[in-house]
């Protein structure tokens, strides 16, 4: 597994974290990922307080997996605080949710979301999403410097 970059699923759904990781393996994609079940410890592993307050073992992500309706704190919620961060405030967001709904798919863009995915009813469908995630945030795509105002 690369541990040269992360990504930080945030889904509370067990299943489809299982499947996120299973897909992740099928795509053959070794991009370490980190996973949060909630929206507060979204926030507490993005400023780095415990229990990930380790950043060898808690690194920064290269990008942000996010599931809209979460425990504690909503998607929308934490992509709003991301975007507040100056310390973050660049880091990409993709949105992975289940809702195709127009007022959440503007919602997350007008809060500064990078893209937003509807989940698919496929495996294989969401396998090819991940590829195509990994190319474009983690092999094409110049990051950005988080902590630089």
């Amino acid at each position: 597994m690369s541990t040269e970059h992360t990504i930080l699923l945030v889904e509370d759904n067990p299943k489809d974290v299982f499947l996120v990781q299973r897909a992740f393996r099928k795509a053959n994609i070794t991009t370490l990922v980190q996973v949060v079940s909630d929206g507060d410890a979204a926030l507490q592993y993005l400023n780095g307080e415990a229990p990930y307050s380790d950043r060898a073992t808690y690194p920064l992500p290269v990008f942000v997996l996010l599931d809209l309706k979460l425990p504690r704190r909503s998607g929308a919620e934490v992509l709003a605080w991301i975007r507040q961060q100056p310390q973050l405030r660049r880091l990409p967001v993709v949105a992975l949710t289940s809702s195709r709904e127009y007022t959440d798919v503007n919602r997350l863009y007008d809060l500064g979301a990078n893209a937003y995915i509807a989940k698919p009813p496929d495996f294989d469908q969401l396998v090819d999403i991940l590829k195509t995630l990994n190319l474009h945030w983690i092999t094409y795509n110049e990051k950005p410097q988080l902590g630089l105002m």
